[in-house]
């Protein structure tokens, strides 16, 4: 691994180290906060230690995007 990919600040592993090898923030920075977020939170659910957690907070993004487009 090079050095930038141990950056916890600019380059965090968990957000680097997907197969895809595209970083997280290249797909996120193009969507909405709500549903930047949660797609942010799926796609680290199996990089980092508690996958059930990350994917409650996706949810919890996914649900507050709903509510503002009053669908909940």
């Amino acid at each position: 691994m090079s050095e930038q990919q141990h950056d916890a600040v600019n380059h965090p592993k968990h957000y680097t180290a997907h197969p895809s090898g595209v970083e997280c923030i290249q797909v996120t920075e193009h969507m909405g906060f709500n549903l930047g977020n949660a797609v942010k939170y799926i796609w680290r659910a199996d990089l980092k230690a508690d996958a059930i957690e990350d994917l409650k907070k996706a949810r919890w993004y996914i649900d507050r995007e709903l509510k503002k487009r009053g669908a909940a």
